[in-house]
C-alpha cells in the first residue's frame, strides 16, 4: 500500500517539474498616498517584484458566424 503512494507521489513530482511555464519577473514603482515614489536611504525609488509565468498563446481557426 504503500509503495503505491510512493510511487504516485514520484509521478506527481515529475509531472510537475517538466510542466513548469517560463517565468518573468515584473517591477512596480512604491507609490505613497498622494502618489509620489517612495525613495530609500541611498536615494533610488523603492520597487515591489513579482514573478509571474508567461503562458503560451495558442493560434486558432475563427468560430464560422451563423446567417
Amino acid at each position: 500500500m504503500t509503495h503505491s503512494f510512493l510511487i504516485t507521489g514520484l509521478i506527481l513530482v515529475s509531472l510537475s517539474i517538466s510542466a513548469q511555464a517560463e517565468t518573468k519577473q515584473v517591477c512596480v514603482d512604491v507609490k505613497d498616498k498622494t502618489g509620489l515614489a517612495v525613495k530609500d536611504k541611498s536615494g533610488k525609488v523603492k520597487q515591489t517584484c513579482k514573478t509571474m509565468n508567461k503562458h503560451k498563446k495558442l493560434q486558432g481557426t475563427r468560430v464560422p458566424e451563423k446567417k
